[in-house]
């Protein structure tokens, strides 16, 4: 008799490990009544993302789509700050606004050759955390993609921006600005890596115009504009 009820309740045990898995693989339904799962959750946050890029990435691969929006223009690093400045006080304020310009167009180009891969990446995250990125801050989705993708898209980036600014221009425009600087007498050579610098920017620039589209669509209902929007983000908004 002892055996027997032994052997029932291993047999239950098992049966309940068994039943916990079964359980674990169905969709989990959300709080509040609403029934969407992990998965369209995070086929919602992946459409978000999309919507983003779609949306504001776009805008920066037009002309002046860096160098008009305050948000991400690029500005001189610190090391050519001095040179800017040095330039303009000895006339040649022209020089430097076509250095500073150059810049920009070559994240604009960059970010047009470079964006089917950022939108490549978006498709392949795998939100296992959905619900936690979802009730997270107004950019936390966006976060969650700059720590998941910035050192791959960096590498995708840096050889891009290396030809866009040969392509717009730009190598020639900063080694004569520079080489005018140089021989201003008793100023410190410079030799800064502008591929290295802009190619930080034009990412921190995506990400920035994601995080804003992110940031419109959790708080205007207005942005919400599919069904499965209106639905995931109805749950943040009760969080």
């Amino acid at each position: 008799m002892k055996r027997f009820l032994l052997i029932l309740v291993i047999f239950q045990l098992t049966s309940c490990a068994e039943l916990q898995q079964v359980i674990e693989s169905l969709p989990q339904e959300t709080t509040g009544g609403i029934g969407l799962s992990n998965v369209d959750i995070g086929n919602g946050l992946r459409q978000a993302l999309d919507k983003g890029i779609d949306k504001q990435v776009t805008k920066l691969t037009q002309k002046d789509g860096f160098f008009r929006n305050e948000l991400v223009k690029i500005v001189l690093p610190d090391e050519l700050k001095k040179v800017d400045k040095s330039l303009r006080d000895i006339g040649l304020d022209n020089l430097a606004d076509e250095g500073l310009k150059v810049l920009n167009r070559a994240a604009e180009d960059a970010v047009k050759e470079a964006t089917p891969i950022f939108v490549n990446a978006v498709k392949q995250i795998t939100f296992n955390d959905a619900k936690q990125i979802l009730l997270g801050n107004q950019d936390a989705a966006t976060q969650y993609l700059k720590g998941t993708t910035k050192t791959a898209l960096y590498s995708k980036f840096n050889p891009v921006i290396k030809n866009s600014l040969s392509k717009v221009g730009a190598d020639r425009v900063w080694s004569n600005i520079i080489n005018k600087y140089n021989s201003i007498p008793f100023t410190n050579k410079v030799n800064p890596d502008l591929t290295d610098y802009v190619t930080g920017e034009a990412l921190n620039g995506v990400y920035t115009m994601i995080a804003v589209e992110e940031g419109e669509i959790r708080t205007k209902l207005s942005s919400r504009t599919t069904d499965l929007l209106r639905k995931v983000f109805a749950l943040q908004d009760g969080k």
